[in-house]
């Protein structure tokens, strides 16, 4: 049954599908809206919270591609289930769904509330409820057309990001004239220097960068629709991580460097201030079409996550039977259903609680990127000694940097666990993680 469900399954995602799709999946809400909570809470060297991530996020990535080149056909999940078996790889594929399913949760409301800039008249609720049948409907397609979509809809919010860094830069050193005098490098040590809350605000906010940077590791369950995956995932990994520090880090310095890190409003996009300060005419009804795409973009990225996870542990009995179904498509249906019924209880979240939804929801992903950041960490450090055939890819300096990564992801998720803004988001996330370890302790009762 397992060769057969994973057949149904189609090869038809190529390289620059996968690279976009995960592209899709980290260039969100975290970027274009939660960087102004990052830069107020360390001013501008916020930068250095974002290049440390980035270079965590590379020895995750790679640590996929090394174990990709051994046992090709297999995806993230499997790797944690080769390493230390079924129970820890229900464990973390369950939270994955959960993270992906509150990821998509958070778009498709942002979406509704950047609607309502257009449609201010219309509730919430309903706009984020449109949102997600959109959503829902592109992922009815085959994976070929879904990768292609994928493809166009982070290819509009990356060519938005190079137009910002373009005319940011511009605007930073006089080249276009703002409505303010060029500012050059001063703000980045005016308003009280560089790292104006000292050294453990860039901790803290790691925490916001972790969950921007989160969805990356997608790659590792698009293994199993790609062919030769073992040879081409390589690749893309290198030219993928250079493309996400660049397009998180280079748009975080034009903002500090325009804006004084004191002065970004936490009720609107940096960018949109940006580019308001070109005077460019309908800078706003611009932006706000690239943040709509931006965001429908990621939450399309979490359903294809989402339902190929359900789907791949449930042709390994970690899941209902009846998720493993696929479409003529190639389409997981039910786990799709699933996704839908979960959208359908974040669009009544929208209703009853709109205020508050994002504070509860925000923390979860990052809390739970961390936790599988750390079991690839550690899965490639446990298979790296019995690989079947050397791997055509390797990752330097193990198992120290391998690690020393997992270590240092271990500390961020503590930090998670005492702030006390994400209370609720971590516990939920306890209670949750507590439920799946009891779980697994009577489904698989004779796995040692």
């Amino acid at each position: 049954m397992k060769a057969n469900e994973e057949a149904s399954l189609q090869k038809k995602l190529r390289p620059r599908h996968i690279t976009f799709m995960a592209m899709g999946g980290v260039i969100g809400t975290g970027i274009f809206k939660g960087s102004s909570d990052t830069i107020n809470l360390a001013g501008p060297g916020v930068i250095l919270s974002y290049v440390f991530a980035g270079l965590l996020l590379l020895v995750v990535m790679s640590a996929i591609a090394e174990m990709a080149t051994v046992y090709p056909n297999k995806n993230m999940k499997d790797f944690i289930s080769l390493a230390y078996g079924q129970r820890l790889a229900f464990i973390v594929g369950w939270l994955y769904c959960f993270m992906w399913l509150a990821v998509c949760v958070i778009e498709v409301i942002a979406a509704g509330s950047f609607l309502q800039f257009w449609f201010p008249d219309v509730p919430l609720w309903v706009l984020s409820l449109a949102s997600a049948a959109f959503i829902l409907l592109v992922n009815t397609m085959s994976v070929g057309r879904l990768g292609e979509l994928e493809f166009w809809l982070a290819g509009i919010k990356i060519a938005m990001i190079i137009i910002f860094i373009v005319l940011g830069g511009c605007l930073l050193f006089g080249i276009i004239p703002g409505s303010n005098p060029a500012p050059y490098l001063s703000n980045f040590t005016a308003h009280g220097g560089f790292l104006p809350n000292g050294w453990m605000a860039i901790l803290s906010a790691l925490l916001v960068v972790t969950f921007s940077y989160g969805g990356s590791e997608l790659i590792g369950l698009t293994l199993t629709e790609t062919p030769n995956a073992d040879k081409v995932l390589p690749k893309i990994v290198k030219s993928f991580i250079l493309r996400v520090i660049l397009f998180y880090t280079l748009p975080i310095l034009i903002i500090c460097g325009l804006i004084p890190w004191n002065q970004l409003s936490d009720q609107t996009s940096p960018f949109v201030q940006v580019l308001t300060a070109t005077g460019l005419q309908g800078a706003a009804h611009i932006m706000n079409f690239i943040l709509v795409t931006a965001v429908l973009s990621a939450a399309n990225s979490g359903i294809y996550g989402a339902t190929r996870m359900l789907h791949s542990m449930a042709i390994n009995n970690e899941a209902p039977a009846m998720l493993a179904k696929t479409s003529s498509r190639g389409v997981p249906v039910n786990s799709l259903i699933l996704c839908a019924v979960v959208l359908l209880l974040g669009s009544w979240l929208a209703y009853v609680a709109q205020d508050q939804v994002f504070g509860i929801l925000i923390a979860v992903p990052g809390f739970v990127v961390l936790l599988v950041w750390i079991s690839i960490c550690l899965s490639q450090l446990k298979l790296r000694k019995n690989y079947p055939v050397q791997p055509s890819f390797r990752i330097w300096g193990y198992p120290y940097i391998s690690g020393l990564t997992a270590i240092c992801l271990g500390v961020i998720a503590v930090l998670f666990l005492f702030d006390a803004s994400n209370r609720i988001s971590i516990g939920a996330c306890v209670i949750f993680l507590i439920i799946l370890f009891i779980s697994s302790l009577f489904k698989f009762r004779r796995t040692t």
